[in-house]
């Protein structure tokens, strides 16, 4: 276990915001988590910084794992892996398709890390982390000892998942086990994958998907995001047939429960925010889902950025916007309003 003192943590976030932390944990092995001394004061656990945006000059302490290992059990029907959480997701993507274990080729270049994934339940092209896990192993700091759950006990939705809510800072994602069945079948129903023949191989579709996600989103290294900034929203039918009668062209995707998913790029967009930009924080001119930091842009910076698009969008659509993103503070997480000093 390394306790650091770690200073900027703009090295640590992709949205580059130069916060300071006091310290920083970093756990690399299941007997150091063992030996963790939770603090007392507030802290956050991040993993690749992907996700995260600290909006104060200071961080609370950092929880890095950085757990690591890829284990394989071949059975009869599927593939079983057990995975640490220090991994990074992209290459467990490329991982799993270059030694025949297709399933996960449409979440390719999402960024971050493994034990982040079932935190947010990433998604992408009609595929979720829930289709294919299997349970979660955590490290409870209460009791001190490893437990797992099983995919239903870790209450996966849009975005969500348990430890955003009822396990939120009370344990460390220490790995998780996915099942990839041996009977795949394509996702190809999202645009720009649709035009795909029915026999693609896997490879074909996360190469297409890297290309994609490429050609809309920056490279954080070169301009500092994000990724998806806000969650595309889910609306009632009835409000999105009011919508559509005016905006015809809305994109828009079937959920159960009579709601309709709609995206939250596409709204950006038609409010006229696409491309804007004050100071050095910015919605980036391709992809009107992305905030960007174009240099010395605050956390606060941001933030002000991200309810300015909330506000505007519903005026014009009666519609909430909300942050995928998670908000940090140096008394930990917090609201975008919260966030504004």
């Amino acid at each position: 276990m390394h306790n650091l003192l770690a200073g900027s943590v703009r090295h640590l976030n992709s949205m580059a915001i130069d916060s300071h932390c006091s310290k920083l944990i970093e756990i690399s092995t299941l007997a150091e988590l063992a030996e963790l001394t939770i603090p007392d004061e507030p802290f956050y656990i991040l993993g690749e910084g992907s996700n995260t945006l600290f909006v104060e000059s200071n961080t609370p302490t950092l929880l890095k794992p950085k757990l690591k290992g890829i284990e394989v059990t071949e059975q009869q029907d599927k593939f079983v892996l057990n995975i640490g959480a220090g991994e990074n997701w992209h290459e467990l993507v490329e991982y799993t398709v270059t030694h025949g274990m297709p399933g996960l080729e449409n979440l390719a270049l999402i960024p971050g890390s493994v034990g982040a994934a079932p935190v947010q339940n990433i998604g992408a092209y009609g595929v979720e982390l829930a289709d294919f896990c299997h349970s979660v192993t955590w490290f409870d700091f209460a009791t001190k000892q490893l437990q797992t759950l099983s995919a239903a006990e870790c209450l996966f939705g849009y975005r969500e998942s348990v430890f955003k809510h009822a396990l939120k800072g009370k344990g460390i994602i220490a790995s998780i086990t996915l099942a990839l069945p041996k009977n795949w079948q394509p996702v190809l129903s999202y645009a720009g994958l649709n035009t795909l023949p029915e026999n693609v191989d896997a490879k074909t579709i996360m190469v297409k998907v890297i290309d994609i996600r490429n050609s809309k989103l920056p490279n954080p290294i070169e301009l500092p995001n994000n990724g998806s900034f806000f969650k595309n929203p889910i609306v009632d039918t009835k409000h999105f047939e009011q919508l559509q009668q005016d905006y015809p062209d809305m994109p828009f995707y079937t959920q159960p429960n009579n709601q309709v998913k709609l995206a939250a790029g596409w709204l950006i967009e038609k409010v006229g925010l696409k491309g804007y930009r004050v100071g050095d924080a910015g919605v980036h001119e391709k992809q009107a889902l992305v905030l960007v930091n174009f240099g010395q842009a605050s956390g606060e910076d941001i933030a002000q950025l991200a309810l300015l698009v909330i506000a505007k969008v519903f005026a014009k659509f009666a519609v909430q916007l909300e942050p995928e993103v998670r908000l940090i503070g140096k008394g930990g997480e917090c609201s975008l309003t919260d966030s504004i000093s």
